[in-house]
Parts: structure tokens; sequence; C-alpha cells
């Protein structure tokens, strides 16, 4: 016999030898393990979440999901509020607040309390902190709130120190966490999600995300489309834009919010002295930020500088309903750098606080933010690029364009994206909801989502306001919500509120 005729008999034979089941026997999943584990469920630590009677787990991860066998492992922290109604119950309801580094675990109460009784009771609403964030092994880099989204000045002089305070931030957290900073990606929290919804033993999951977690709910609809049951996806960002692209469209938006925030304001000039007309409004908040910039305002034992000015003014202007706030504390700012007394209202005073004051919480989950969107996505590292994008926009964008185009840690993040971001495009039957006046998710982003989710509807909210549900910001937007999580009713085409 031929060698190889040899070979091809002693092969034949081999096989014969084995049970045709056995030989197509397919490798062990190396997630099973992850998937069937067994959730101890226990009276929440938190105050708030155990006086809403929720319990808490922990559910482990693989830290690398490209390697789940090596051992290496991530304890998230999870919550869950049980269906009030069983004998209706659906399923369960997930649940991702935004950020991206927001801490998710208390979002089920505030659900809760913000949805009609009838659909809240069908789900059990869960909540997680993702990975990196918070009880789930939240970062903790030491660093600033003020330490980016920093103006850089329509004459670029704060540009160096926004570079050096960026990439320190980045340095600080990769040499206290080299390890787990690649895995901090929205893929990942995805995978994360599908291992608790195994867990839980579903074959489905419904999920409620707003900001940030709309992405994450249209990524896990990409990667997991029969594992979804009715997704609502609150002021969604443009996962095509998320990124450097994101920071930049917000620059526009508060640019427009701040022209919508004079017209409100030019017929109340008798009240804040801001101006008698739109144009003169634009125009003291633009003097205003040039005055900081010159010498900061001392105000309520602090020093604000222009660098800093412009954040804290896209705050304020993030909902129309604050616009009586927004004018009181611009008034009380121009008083300040005239050199006269101050009363300084609660407004103010929470602001300057948040903005400035450090806080190591805050700190922590910046770092969490941090991460996710330099982890997800590849951002140009050349100063140049920036200093160059800031140039292009400031005609337009005056105020807040050397704030949303300036550099980030991103840029000197030492790793590159371990894989592409995921490119969104499904049938998956959706409710998506909208602000048209959104300054951190703004409304065109949401409108190519929109056309991505080719199965979702598209409810607009007119106005201005970030997060629709939870801010109580439309009665009809609220009753979409309530009748597609009670009976699956989704508008019957595109709506306006």
């Amino acid at each position: 016999m031929k060698p190889a005729l040899a070979l091809a008999a002693a092969l034949a034979l081999s096989s014969a030898a084995v049970p045709a089941a056995a030989a197509a026997s397919p490798a062990p999943d190396p997630l099973e393990r992850f998937q069937h584990q067994n959730l101890t469920w226990s009276p929440c630590q938190d105050a708030q979440l155990a006086a809403a009677g929720a319990q808490c787990a922990t559910l482990t991860v693989p830290l690398d999901y490209r390697t789940p066998q090596d051992g290496r492992t991530l304890a998230l922290a999870v919550s869950r509020i049980r269906a009030a109604d069983p004998a209706g119950r659906r399923g369960i309801l997930q649940t991702n607040p935004g950020g991206p580094g927001n801490r998710g675990l208390d979002l089920p109460v505030a659900l809760r309390a913000r949805l009609a009784p009838a659909a809240a009771a069908r789900y059990d609403l869960i909540g997680m902190d993702p990975r990196g964030v918070g009880a789930s092994g939240g970062l903790d880099c030491g660093l600033n709130r003020g330490s980016w989204l920093r103006s850089v000045g329509g004459d670029l002089s704060g540009f160096p120190e926004a570079w050096r305070l960026a990439k320190a931030d980045a340095d600080a957290c990769w040499a206290k966490y080299p390890d787990l900073l690649p895995q901090l990606t929205t893929r990942n929290t995805a995978r994360d999600m599908d291992v608790l919804r195994a867990a839980l033993g579903e074959q489905r999951t419904s999920f409620f995300g707003q900001s940030y977690g709309g992405l994450l709910g249209a990524v896990y609809a990409q990667l997991y489309p029969q594992r979804v049951d009715r997704l609502v996806l609150d002021s969604a960002l443009d996962p095509a834009r998320f990124g450097v692209g994101a920071f930049q469209d917000m620059g526009a938006a508060n640019e427009r919010a701040l022209d919508d925030f004079a017209a409100w304001a030019a017929p109340r000039n008798g009240t804040y002295g801001l101006g008698a007309d739109p144009a003169a409004v634009r125009a003291t908040v633009e003097g205003l930020v040039r005055r900081a910039s010159a010498a900061p305002i001392a105000v309520d034992g602090f020093r604000l500088d222009g660098a800093l000015l412009p954040f804290l003014l896209s705050v304020c202007q993030g909902d129309d309903r604050d616009s009586a706030d927004y004018a009181d504390v611009l008034r009380q700012l121009l008083d300040a750098a005239d050199g006269k007394p101050v009363q300084v209202s609660p407004a103010l005073h929470e602001l300057l606080t948040s903005v400035l004051a450090p806080d190591p919480g805050a700190g922590a989950d910046l770092a969490g933010a941090m991460a996710y969107l330099c982890d997800d996505v590849a951002a140009p590292r050349s100063p140049g690029w920036y200093r160059a994008a800031v140039q292009r926009a400031l005609p337009a964008e005056p105020v807040f364009g050397p704030v949303f185009n300036g550099p980030t840690p991103c840029a000197s993040w030492r790793s590159a994206p371990q894989e592409p971001f995921v490119r969104v495009h499904n049938a998956v039957p959706a409710l998506q909801i909208q602000a048209t006046g959104d300054t951190h998710a703004p409304y065109p982003g949401a409108l190519a989502l929109h056309a991505r989710l080719t199965g979702s509807r598209l409810l607009t909210v007119p106005g201005r306001v970030h997060t629709v549900v939870l801010n109580g910001y439309s009665d009809c937007a609220q009753r979409a919500v309530d009748a597609y999580l009670s009976d699956g009713t989704l508008p019957g085409a595109d709506a306006s509120c």
C-alpha cells in the first residue's frame, strides 16, 4: 500500500472507531461558566436601594472577553427590584444611566418612580455599576473635575495647560490600572449585560438607556438582536460620532442653546439686565467670558476663570426650564466681575461647587468616562490637530468651540482600541426619544442613529433638555414609554410631542 493510501486508511479506521456524535461534539463555550453562575441576592447596603426593597448581588465576568478562559475576572455590582405583578411579569428590564462612567445601581429606583405603576410592575428592574465604575471595581486615579473640558481660549492661550492636564490624567490612570483600562469598552459592557441576562435565566432582556446608555442599548441590539425584547433609547448619542466627534457636536449644540436662551432673556432685560435684544444678550455672555479670562471672577470663595466659565455655562443651559436660574447666575457673575457685593443663589453655589470644588467621587466617575471614551475610539494625537479644530470652530462657536474642540486625555492614551467600535445598523424594534435642543446628544445625531435603527420609532420632543423621561420633561413621551413597556405598543410612525 502506498504511504498516502495507508495514511488515509488509518484515518478512516480511526474515525470509524469513534461514535459520530462524539466526533462532531462542539468545543465547550468558554462563557458557559459565567452564563450559568448562581447569583446570591441580599438586601442592598445603599439606603435608597434598601428603602425601595432592592436586592444586590455580584456578577462575575471575564476581564478580557477575547481570552475568557485565562482566569482573570471582574466582579460587577448589580441590583434588582422584583416585579410587583408576578402574574403579569414579562421579564427583566436592564438599565444604564449614561455617562459613560455613570453609576447605575440606583437607576431602578428612579425609573420605577417615573414609570406608570402598571408598566413598572411587569419587570424585574435591573441596575448595574458598569465595569470600572463605582462598586464594580471603580477607577480611582486622583483626577480633578476641572482638568479637562476646559476652554483653551479664543486666542488658544490656554492650550498648553489644557494639553498638560489632559495628558496628566491619562498618565495617572495608566500608571495605576494598566491591565484594567483597555477592557473598559462599550462592547465589553454589552457583553456583560448579556452574561447577566443569561445568569438571570432569561432568554431575552428589555432595556432602558439614556444618553450614553442609549448608545449602549443600540450596541447591545447590534450584537445580540435575538436577545432584545423591548428597547427604550432616551437622548441617545450617535455611535458613528462617538469620541472626538461627539464632543465637537456639543460645541455647535451649545452655541444654539445660547442663542435660544438669549431670545428668552432679551424680553426680560428689565429684570436681569443682560441685553435688550438677543444679539446684546450674546454679547454680554461673550464679554463675561473675556473678562474672566483676563481676571478670574471672585465669587462665593472661588475664583472662576475663563477656562472653566464656558463649561459652567454649558451646564446652566442644558434645560430650558432653568432659564430664570441661568439668567440669575449670569447677573450675579456680572456683578461679581464689577466688584459689587453678591448674594450667591443656591443655584450658583451648586454650580461653582460642582465645577471648582475638589470631589474624589466625581473624579473617580470622570476616570470611568475617560476610559470608555478613549478605549472605544482612537483620538487624534497631534496637538496641532486640536489647535486647528478650535480655530475652525471659532467663527461659529466663539464661546463653546474652544471647550469642545480642545484636547482630552484620549490624545495621550497609551493603547489603541482593541476592537473596532460597533457599527450599528439593524431592524430591532425600539422606541427612540429625543429633544430638538439637546446640548449633549444633539438632534442631528439622533436622526442619524434613527436611520440606522430601521425598526425604531422616533418620538421628537420640542425643547432643550437632555434625558427626557427621568427629567419628567414631556407627558407625551412618558405616555409613549408606558404604553410600549406595558403592552409593546410602538407609535405607528415617527411622531412629535
